[in-house]
């Protein structure tokens, strides 16, 4: 890693090497929907893992990508809110390829959110943008759908 990384207030995960960070406020649902799409590729026999829950480290390389590396602190947890905290396979430092804003329901979200949205991250460097709710059926199926059908697939 390099020396400029800041941390971030959010839950990433790798699934089959994609990297994917979730944000939103505190309360929002940022585990439970990574939990949702780490159960959903196991099931399709994907492989996936936790990097970080809850604080990632986050950092531009030279190239411009972006990694994130968990603090060894909370290495392999996750919590669950309202089952408490589980133990995870995970991995010590991924690269990131998208961001994903949890939805809450009820929340006000525009209807069409504009096209390829980009989030910035605190370290520098973005991310391209997936809005997904929190109650939705089979999230990872519709971020692949939302990523294959946009600028950045």
């Amino acid at each position: 890693m390099t020396a400029n990384r800041t941390n971030l207030h959010g839950t990433a995960i790798v699934v089959d090497e994609t990297g994917i960070v979730f944000i939103g406020p505190s309360g929002s649902g940022k585990s439970s929907l990574a939990f949702a799409f780490l159960t959903e590729a196991r099931y399709a026999g994907q492989s996936s893992a936790l990097i970080a829950d809850d604080q990632i480290f986050v950092s531009q390389q030279q190239d411009g990508t972006i990694m994130a590396e968990r603090p060894d602190a909370i290495a392999g947890l996750m919590e669950l809110h309202g089952s408490g905290i589980v133990r995870m396979d995970s991995v010590e430092t991924a690269r990131l390829h998208y961001a994903v804003m949890v939805l809450s329901p009820g929340g006000s979200h525009d209807r069409l959110p504009q096209e390829n949205e980009l989030f910035p991250l605190p370290c520098g460097g973005q991310l391209p943008l997936i809005r997904i709710p929190l109650q939705c059926h089979n999230p990872l199926a519709r971020f692949r759908t939302l990523v294959s059908n946009s600028l950045y697939a």
